[in-house]
């Protein structure tokens, strides 16, 4: 098979991580059969002040050839403000129906973590975020915005369809876990007894979606007290299901538990295969660190796991999954978020030697 991979390295360190993304892609490739041809695309807040736009107005039938985009991290508030880098980030989302957010949540061994219910025996589920409307469907208003009686209002869309969808993603992947050991249920992320509209629609699409997975369990949580059972008792959770700001919300802490931002990757799917998805690691472009080469890179390389998973190569993705446990669990590489003194491409080269191993 070959592939056409579309990198969009984006702001700040996203040049670097791309780098070591990129060159865990060609090694899978090579290793395990198949092709993979990357292009990039320097768009971003260098782009915004150059042209007025974050990408350019045709960027979407651009990247609709490609199999997979790669996205590195976007903003640097001291060029664009943050609500207008964003753009680019939700215009490929929702351009793109990818309405899916994936985030799995796994400790893995040898990583520390700040809180002391983690372990990798007791972190290992998954997030399942609506991506494309909700809290950020970007509809509002400001009013006399100077005045003293000035008002805002953002609205929330919830629509029937983009809720079942999102929802079926999340009891299908149940039970594929479930085949594969997991104890098969979707918890549901709600704050219905608070946003008597939104979240009370929310939750009569979650039950009618349930009931046509009788062998998945069903389990509920208020966002709030959610935060908390992630910390309290993480082994909990198998799936969760929950808005687009929710999922949000509670991704960050899960990035936690599993060992900071440095560890956490994320899928923006589209699961009918329509357009391409875009892989990334959730952390920020951390402008300060440009050039330094010290950020982890581990996040890139597992978004390059997803990414490959999704396409069917699952040996490779595997094979980079195994890689990646083994790098971390002997140690003797570790990034500054770890407590060491190894610089990005380091961590990479290793996780690069450990996939080349037979």
């Amino acid at each position: 098979m070959h592939y056409e991979i579309a990198i969009i390295p984006g702001d700040g360190v996203g040049a670097e991580i791309s780098d070591e993304a990129e060159k865990i892609l060609k090694a899978a490739a090579d290793k395990f059969g198949f092709t993979a041809a990357s292009k990039r695309f320097d768009w971003g807040c260098d782009h915004y002040l150059a042209h007025g736009r974050m990408m350019p107005e045709h960027a979407l039938d651009i990247l609709k050839g490609f199999d997979a985009i790669f996205l590195g991290c976007v903003g640097d508030e001291s060029k664009v403000p943050d609500h207008v880098s964003l753009t680019m980030l939700l215009e490929i989302r929702k351009g793109f129906k990818q309405y899916v957010n994936l985030r799995p949540i796994r400790l893995y061994p040898g990583v520390s973590t700040p809180v002391r219910t983690a372990t990798p025996e007791t972190v290992d589920f998954v997030v399942v975020r609506e991506n494309n409307e909700g809290e950020y469907s970007g509809a509002g208003a400001f009013f006399k915005i100077d005045e003293p009686d000035g008002f805002a209002l953002q609205t929330g869309i919830f629509s029937r369809g983009g809720c079942e969808r999102v929802m079926r993603y999340a009891f299908d992947l149940a039970e594929q876990r479930k085949q594969a050991g997991y104890k098969g249920m979707v918890t549901n992320c709600t704050k219905s007894n608070a946003l008597n509209y939104s979240m009370v629609f929310w939750d009569k699409i979650y039950q009618e979606v349930a009931a046509g997975h009788p062998d998945i369990a069903t389990d509920k949580a208020l966002v709030d007290a959610m935060t908390m059972w992630m910390v309290k008792k993480p082994e909990w959770f198998d799936v969760v299901v929950a808005s687009n700001l929710f999922g949000d919300i509670i991704t960050d802490l899960g990035a936690m538990l599993q060992g900071g931002m440095g560890f956490a990757a994320g899928g923006n799917i589209n699961p009918e295969r329509e357009f391409p998805s875009m892989f990334e690691p959730i952390h920020g472009s951390a402008p300060k660190y440009t050039g330094k080469h010290v950020v982890n890179p581990i996040a890139s390389i597992e978004s390059v796991r997803m990414m490959l998973d999704f396409l069917g190569e699952k040996d490779a993705a595997e094979g980079i999954g195994v890689a990646v446990r083994s790098v971390l669990a002997q140690g003797a590489v570790r990034t500054r978020d770890m407590g060491g003194s190894h610089g990005t491409d380091a961590m990479g080269d290793a996780v690069l030697q450990a996939l080349l191993a037979d």
